[in-house]
């Protein structure tokens, strides 16, 4: 039996604006709701790349130049972009999984690190994966 090999890709240096998780959900908003100041938070993912093959477990992470948690709550959302398809929302608040996600799809981490790892990995899983932070504005991935 063969097994086919897939690429997970992060899609790095975007910035998104206009956009704040309110109520578990992506808004578009009209003025900065979001807890933290105006001014850009640098989000390094690494890997750049990776592969898999399926069954197997993988993990992205995802760093911020400072801090992007108000009190207990980790404004960092992760997202998932096949091909031909709207971005997905996978992960919010850092570790929430987003209605209708598998759960072979967790987040997890704190301070400035953060990691998203997906368990039994599926041919369909293959495609762009970015992380966002909804601290302060501009939003940035």
């Amino acid at each position: 039996m063969s097994l086919s090999l897939f690429y997970l890709i992060f899609l790095i240096g975007v910035t998104t604006a206009d956009l704040c998780l309110h109520n578990n959900f992506l808004e578009k908003v009209s003025s900065s709701p979001c807890p933290g100041s105006c001014g850009d938070i640098i989000m390094t993912q690494s890997p750049s790349s990776l592969s898999a093959r399926p069954g197997e477990t993988v993990s992205m992470n995802c760093k911020a130049s400072s801090s992007i948690t108000s009190g207990s709550t980790k404004y960092l959302a992760w997202y998932q972009h096949r091909t031909g398809e709207a971005p997905k929302l996978l992960i919010y608040y850092a570790s929430t999984l987003q209605s209708g996600i598998s759960s072979r799809f967790s987040g997890s981490g704190s301070g400035l690190d953060y990691t998203l790892s997906i368990s039994n990995v599926q041919p369909e899983d293959g495609g762009l994966y970015y992380c966002q932070q909804l601290y302060s504005y501009p939003l940035t991935q």
